[in-house]
């Protein structure tokens, strides 16, 4: 399993957490059929009534999809199979309250799951980037969701300096990415601590709640998500190709010379 689940039957708080830590918590395709699983299941689960979710190691919350995942692709520049549309709670038709907790890097696909969060806890040491454009990608997915939750110059900004630069948790916090900041080592705890009060109130009324406050942005989102796969399909360059430039990350990359801002 590369998914841990624990249950806290008092609190009805459950605590999902990626648990790759030598992948840096990168989502192959096993943890994603995972994730949608745990979803899934959730909904049908009264014993929970509100999730913590957070990656295994301290040094990564997720770096999004394995590289070494095999997506085979159709031809059609109309259409595009990615396996991280699926691993969200709401993709998953899940609408009680989940809450991201992030220590380290959260980058990239991670990004799938964060805009799927009712909101982030991160600690001082967490950063945020997002590398495709670096690696001759486009950003679509990534930058729609997180356009969900930033400011639109902070989104365009993050989405274009690809791995030369990171958003740090106090940032991420000031453009209300973030909307706790703790201690090295603290996010869960915290995150944890304010599932057990949402858990507290009567769920339907909690759930309600969840929903009123998606409905309200997802028109916006449904159609700028349709534009995603031909965006994706007419920019990105090869495969090979995005794998040279992957090898080459440790040149100027995010393996040295980022800036934290």
């Amino acid at each position: 399993m590369t998914l841990r689940t624990e249950k806290d039957e008092e609190t009805g708080v459950a605590l999902v957490t990626l648990d790759r830590p030598e992948k840096l918590n990168a989502i192959d395709l096993t943890t994603a059929a995972e994730l949608a699983a745990v979803w899934r299941a959730f909904r049908y689960d009264d014993g929970v009534r509100a999730v913590v979710l957070t990656g295994a190691g301290g040094r990564a919350f997720c770096t999004g999809i394995d590289r070494s995942a095999h997506v085979p692709q159709p031809s059609s520049p109309y259409t595009i199979d990615d396996p991280l549309l699926t691993i969200g709670p709401k993709a998953n038709d899940l609408w009680k309250p989940v809450i991201a907790a992030v220590e380290g890097m959260a980058c990239g696909g991670a990004f799938y799951l964060l805009g799927e969060a009712e909101f982030v806890v991160a600690s001082q040491e967490a950063t945020f980037f997002d590398p495709h454009t670096t690696y001759g990608m486009v950003s679509a997915y990534e930058a729609i969701t997180m356009a969900q939750r930033m400011p639109f110059g902070e989104v365009a900004r993050m989405s274009l300096m690809g791995t030369a630069e990171r958003v740090t948790a106090r940032r991420a916090y000031e453009i209300g990415l973030v909307s706790e900041v703790t201690a090295p080592g603290d996010a869960v705890a915290a995150a944890l601590s304010a599932a057990g009060v949402i858990s507290s109130y009567p769920t339907e009324a909690v759930q309600g709640t969840v929903r009123a406050v998606w409905s309200a942005k997802e028109a916006a989102r449904a159609q700028a998500m349709a534009h995603a796969p031909h965006l994706i399909a007419l920019g990105n360059l090869p495969p090979e190709r995005q794998s040279e430039l992957f090898r080459g990350r440790g040149v100027g990359g995010k393996d040295g010379g980022f800036r934290p801002r």
